[in-house]
């Protein structure tokens, strides 16, 4: 690749054009204009992936009702450390998109942001003592003090009429959760609203049905190899920097890039489906995120939720996930994908992670052979009276898990994200998922810290950072009346009082 012709030099070559790409690129051309981006994306059109609107949950990531982020731990203590993280990431996510909005760049934030209060509920008496022992630890906290807790099935009720429709309630325990901060996130919206703004106001070039084909140095840069998949062309770019966000894409190119902190990493594929409703009655009598327990030996993000969506302009209600299974990376991507991932560096990470998650493929085994009705019977858990009728399946996003080396285990198979980078930062790549596209902003902060410090240290740059995200880099614990004042200022400008 070195002696071939450069058609253009860069900054930062950004891969993908999904969420991550975009808030990087939006970010730093906000911070300074000058730097020079350009972003590839394999498909015609950007958000197709894990960033589209049907292939995610649409949860705004606060942990307010995920309980996979407090786990009980052995001595029946409640570890909320991870819930305090997810909240104060989420929260930058919330300034950032509300200065867009105050600069005029977003236009109409009710586009891709709705007020949805988000619950917990369970069911069974050991679950209603775990919910309340994990309300009583998080309502201590100054992030969850707003957090409600009841058993009593009247209130219940005006939280979640569709849910308790038809319970018995003498003989049922329950417990559920409530915070009127939640929100519901067109993440496909936002994402293409950013490269709107990246090419018109920034002049920043997104090129569509361009596959980046491989990353090889070049002397004190990187020679980026893409092709043109519209007339099967090679092209061949010089960037300083290159950032790798193309969701399940992402590892297969990370592995043709020569540095050390790539090797062991492997992935995992699992596909999603939800049960979307047809029934526009049933669809107005839900106004919520809800979300349960999952199963004993079910993965975290296969947590059952019912939620309330904002799609295209129209409410949607949706049930799910059900895990899928196929060797495919990306939705778009080829059944080769996970065959071809394999290699000499992470043979020994993929075999420890299968042979210490066997529960996870006879869960995945298990999801892949139920039929339509078999769904129902686990929404009708949640929605009583479901007809089947009233619903469809729909198939979402396809997700790579990440699969590192673990010295016990030979591997271990994880279920969160991972920025992969060199010493230098030049080139970072950011591998996994769940709460991925909630937490794009505190990721592109950490980024820009790693591949641009040099930014950071003028002050002209770190206070226009600041004053796009006030708390990038502040602990909001030592500054709660000035955070409480920016938190609500942020829900005024994205209209979530209304």
């Amino acid at each position: 690749m070195n002696k071939k012709p450069i058609t253009e030099k860069y900054d930062l070559i950004c891969v993908g054009g999904g969420i991550m790409s975009a808030t990087l690129a939006l970010m730093l051309k906000l911070i300074d204009s000058s730097v020079k981006i350009a972003i590839f994306e394999r498909l015609d059109k950007v958000a197709q992936e894990s960033s589209e609107a049907w292939n995610n949950s649409g949860t705004g990531h606060s942990a307010f009702c995920e309980l996979n982020y407090t786990p009980e731990k052995e001595d029946g203590s409640i570890d909320i450390s991870k819930a305090i993280q997810i909240f104060d990431q989420f929260e930058k996510s919330k300034q950032f998109w509300a200065y867009l909005v105050e600069q005029n760049l977003v236009k109409n934030p009710k586009q891709f942001i709705h007020k949805a209060p988000h619950h917990s509920w369970v069911t069974g008496k050991d679950n209603v003592e775990f919910l309340k022992k994990r309300f009583e630890k998080m309502s201590q906290e100054f992030a969850f003090r707003e957090m409600e807790f009841s058993e009593d099935h009247s209130t219940l009720k005006e939280w979640f009429p569709l849910i308790m429709k038809n319970r018995d309630h003498s003989s049922e325990p329950m417990a559920a959760t409530r915070m009127e901060l939640g929100t519901e996130v067109n993440f496909g919206n936002i994402t293409e609203q950013f490269f709107s703004i990246l090419e018109e106001k920034f002049d920043t070039p997104v090129f569509r049905n361009h596959d980046v084909l491989d990353v090889d140095p070049d002397q004190e840069d990187w020679l980026v190899e893409v092709k043109d998949l519209k007339n099967e062309q090679k092209k061949y770019y010089d960037a300083d920097h290159v950032f790798i966000g193309a969701g399940g894409g992402a590892l297969p190119l990370l592995q043709k890039v020569e540095i050390e902190e790539k090797k062991g990493y492997g992935g995992f594929p699992v596909s999603g489906q939800w049960l979307v409703c047809k029934n526009r009655e049933v669809i107005e009598k839900h106004d919520a995120k809800v979300y349960s327990k999952a199963g004993p030996d079910a993965p975290p993000m296969s947590t059952p939720h019912l939620d309330t969506r904002y799609i295209n302009g129209k409410k949607e209600l949706m049930f799910g996930p059900f895990a899928g299974f196929n060797t495919k990376f990306l939705k778009e991507g080829s059944y080769t994908d996970l065959i071809k991932s394999i290699k000499l560096d992470n043979i020994s990470s993929m075999l420890g992670a299968f042979w210490h998650n066997i529960p996870l493929t006879e869960y995945l085994i298990s999801q892949v052979s139920k039929d339509h009705e078999d769904r129902m019977n686990d929404l009708r858990e949640f929605v009583k009276d479901a007809k089947s009728e009233d619903w469809e399946l729909k198939v979402a996003g396809q997700r790579v898990q990440i699969i590192k080396k673990d010295e016990e285990k030979g591997g271990s198979l994880e279920f969160g994200t991972d920025v992969v980078h060199n010493q230098e930062g030049s080139i970072t790549a950011l591998l996994g998922a769940s709460p991925g596209a909630s937490t794009a902003v505190h990721i592109m902060i950490e980024i820009i810290q790693l591949a641009f410090p040099e930014l950071l240290l003028q002050k002209e740059k770190a206070e226009k950072l600041s004053a796009m995200i006030p708390f990038w880099n502040r602990d909001l614990t030592q500054h709660q009346d000035e955070f409480k004042e920016i938190q609500q200022k942020c829900m005024e400008i994205l209209q979530l009082n209304d």
